[in-house]
């Protein structure tokens, strides 16, 4: 395996716990030389798992819709950035980078995209 989609919220939710656990599995992937495929956001808990992997020192990989880029919601500092027209195009680019998926906590826009 040499890529992992991690799907997760935008939010880091109701306790500290879930930021730090996808903080570690994104240090985790990155120590596996897993590449990482994600929603480029910098906020939540996908900041979090960004993070995690670009301080150990692993590829990240975002995909992000124009309109959530304009939003400034994204991780400028990413690996590689895609940006793509739709939410639907994202869950397919997302899909075609990856090797397996890794669902985290996050909301309806995790549940839709799983």
């Amino acid at each position: 395996m040499k890529s992992a989609l991690v799907f997760c919220g935008a939010n880091t939710g109701n306790h500290p716990l879930y930021a730090e656990t996808a903080r570690e599995v994104g240090q985790q992937l990155a120590q596996r030389d897993i590449r990482l495929i994600y929603g480029a956001g910098k906020v939540g808990l996908m900041g979090e798992v960004a993070e995690g992997a670009l301080q150990a020192g692993g590829e990240v990989i975002g995909v992000i819709p124009f309109f959530l880029r304009k939003a400034e919601v994204c991780h400028e500092g990413l690996s590689h950035l895609y940006v793509v027209d739709s939410m639907h195009e994202r869950k397919i680019k997302m899909a075609q980078l990856s090797d397996a998926v890794i669902v985290l906590p996050g909301g309806y826009g995790t549940m839709d995209e799983v």
